[in-house]
């Protein structure tokens, strides 16, 4: 029967494996959802007439700064993403805009989140926000630029 001593160092190699696997994930979460949000921004960017026109029928009050701004934000956000610069407060960002397309283009599959969940998941906005809530509460992970840029200290544990 192994010893403890052997036992708790095995459990500590696999937590340290865990912790990397982790910022793993995270990167790849970054790198594929921030190249969706840069697309998605850009394509707004280049559409910004017909973009403030949906935000006008949608009631999002002054469309045609919201519109400018939300291209921005998704344009610029998923580059940083990409990079893991200003992880947590882009994520911030991009939560609010995804919480602000629920509450606007897809109401009824937010309203739905308890009695239908299958509504909630399948709306377009689900995944965008499940990434960016995933950077907001873990970090951008070991590799991102914030961990460079804070000595070593930013990012997941």
């Amino acid at each position: 029967m192994p010893s403890s001593a052997w036992f708790r160092q095995n459990c500590e190699k696999c937590l340290a494996a865990t912790v990397w696997l982790q910022s793993i994930f995270l990167l790849l979460v970054r790198l594929y959802w921030g190249w969706q949000f840069a697309q998605t921004g850009w394509g707004k960017l280049h559409n910004l007439a017909k973009v403030t026109g949906y935000f006008a029928s949608l009631g999002i009050p002054f469309p045609g700064l919201n519109a400018p701004f939300v291209a921005a934000l998704e344009f610029a956000g998923g580059l940083l993403l990409i990079l893991g610069l200003a992880s947590r407060p882009i994520a911030l960002l991009l939560v609010g805009d995804m919480l602000v397309a629920y509450l606007t283009a897809d109401r009824e599959a937010l309203l739905s989140i308890l009695s239908d969940p299958g509504k909630f998941y399948g709306a377009a906005p689900y995944t965008f926000l499940f990434a960016a809530v995933l950077v907001l509460l873990f970090g951008p992970g070991k590799i991102a630029l914030d961990r460079l840029f804070s000595g070593g200290r930013a990012g997941s544990r």
